[in-house]
Parts: C-alpha cells; structure tokens; sequence
C-alpha cells in the first residue's frame, strides 16, 4: 500500500478498546467529545466486539479533522485483499484521516482459539506480515482510490517487526511498552519512520489503589499474551518481576499512575526518547466503562505538548 501525506496526528492520542462495549450512539458522542478536547488522534484495539471497519466509520463519521487510527486491525480476521479494499473505501470518504494499523499473526498448522472460536493462523509473524503487505498491494483496484492513500502502520515490538514496519510502511505501533523500550525502537526504524506509542495511565491521586488498577492490567496482559513477556524479558526484566504475579518495578514502567503531572513526565520521557505521538490508554476500575473524567482532565496539560 503506498504512503500518502502525512497525517496530523498531533503529539497525544487517545487508545481504548472500551468502545465495543457501548452502543454506537455513545461511541459517536464520545469520540466528538475527544475531537473537541484538542487530542490529535483517537486509536481503538479489534477484538471479537466491533470489526476494525465499521468501528472505523462511526469515529469518522462522528468527527470532522480528528485523525482515527486501528490499533490494530487484526490480520488473522481478514484476507488482504478485503483490507487493501476496505483502507481504500475509508481514505476515500475520509481523505487524510484514516490510518491503518495491521497485526497479529499465524503461525504454521495451528489453531489459536478465543473463547472458544478458532481463529486460523499462517506462518512465522514477520515472514507472515511482510507477505500480507506483498499481498495487499497486489490486490487489484476497480473503482475509486483515496487520494491521498491512507497511512499504514504495524503493531511491533521485537527488532525484526520494528525494521519491517520502517522499511515497508509509514511506521509502528507500539503497545505495553516502557520508555526503554521506545528508545530502542527509535534507534532500530532510524529518525524517519512514524511510532506511535501506547501509555497506560491510571489518573488517581490515591496512588494505592491507582497501583491496583495498573497491576491488574499489567497482570492480565502476561497472562494472555506471551508476545508481551518475551518484550519485557528482552528489555532485562526476569522471573522475579513475571512469575506469581508482576512486581512493582515492571507494573512501575509499563503504566503511568498518579496525578496529571506524573502522567505528563511519563509522556515527555516517550517523547524524548523518539516518539512521534503518544497514545493514552486511561485505565479505571471499570475497564468496560468509557474514562471520560479521565480524558476530559488530562486534555489541558497534554494536548498542548
């Protein structure tokens, strides 16, 4: 898929994935709110709730410049070609502000279920991703393009996804990540290409139970997603910080959680170390609930970075 203009995604973003669980009315008065909060970006997840696309079209449809970006769409739920088709159709209708994040991955003769729903897998991930981007550009085009394409980014974490995402697309995504790691990627995909950085951030003054909500996040990622422990025991963290339960240090570098202006540091530090554009993940007690208070109250300090 060839790259267009960039797309203004400002320095801070909004991610969740609570949107699967409100009613489409809800999503789309949400996601003008954060257009009227100044954010540059609003990035949502894909899971068995909404499909990327039609998520994709009520934030679109409900905003007028905000910039709406997969994080991610999975690549295990569509063939190439209905992506290549799909990313056209909504750069077309919304020039500028659709951007398209790929990832997961399959690996060979096995099946990865989800609750109980099979979801087929092909092949090691970079060799998989690299073949899915050759497989998107090759699909054939019968009918309007978007002028300018969408953006296409990928989820990365380890050293060979990061090079492929600088080499054969706009950039990367990255997710559950500390600041070390952003440095590393920065160096690894050279001063041009796009990163796009989640931050988990729980905005509470009672740092007590703001570190609950963060250690349960953390938790429940090395719990279902592997991906995620081997990248924190590349980056130097052992059993001590993994086995039984995360430990402080790891849950300490993964999510922000204090007041706005902790939560500000942990942005400037991303930025400093190479992000282009920090997404905020605002976790609550609630994680079906949208955090509202918590988008509307960090919007002041941080959309002015």
């Amino acid at each position: 898929m060839t790259d267009g203009p960039s797309a203004a995604l400002g320095r801070v973003g909004i991610w969740t994935f609570a949107y699967d669980q409100q009613p489409a009315a809800r999503v789309r008065e949400s996601a003008a709110e954060i257009e009227e909060l100044g954010y540059g970006a609003l990035w949502y997840g894909e899971a068995f709730g909404r499909d990327t696309v039609g998520q994709a079209w009520l934030l679109l449809s409900a905003t007028r410049h905000l910039t709406v970006a997969s994080g991610i769409a999975n690549i295990a739920f569509r063939e190439p070609n209905a992506t290549a088709a799909a990313a056209r159709t909504l750069g077309e209708a919304f020039p500028g502000r659709y951007v398209l994040g790929l990832g997961g991955h399959r690996v060979d003769d096995t099946v990865h279920e989800v609750d109980g729903y099979p979801v087929p897998t092909r092949g090691r991930a970079v060799a998989t991703m690299r073949s899915y981007l050759e497989a998107m550009d090759a699909s054939p085009v019968h009918g309007l393009t978007a002028d300018p394409a969408p953006r296409c980014l990928l989820a990365a974490l380890g050293p060979k996804m990061l090079k492929l995402a600088a080499d054969r697309t706009w950039g990367a995504h990255t997710y559950f990540v500390p600041v070390e790691h952003t440095a590393r990627a920065r160096q690894i995909m050279g001063a041009d290409a796009f990163l796009g950085v989640e931050q988990a951030v729980v905005l509470d003054h009672d740092l007590d139970r703001a570190r609950e909500v963060a250690t349960a996040h953390v938790a429940g990622y090395l719990a279902m997603a592997p991906h995620q422990e081997a990248n924190v025991r590349r980056l130097g963290f052992g059993d001590e910080d993994i086995v039984g339960g995360p430990s402080r240090r790891l849950v300490d570098a993964i999510v922000a959680y204090g007041d706005t202006d902790a939560i500000h540091r942990r942005v400037r530090q991303h930025l400093e170390a190479g992000a282009s554009h920090v997404c905020l993940q605002a976790l609550t007690a609630d994680p079906a609930g949208l955090p509202r208070r918590e988008w509307r109250e960090l919007a002041p300090a941080l959309t002015r970075l």
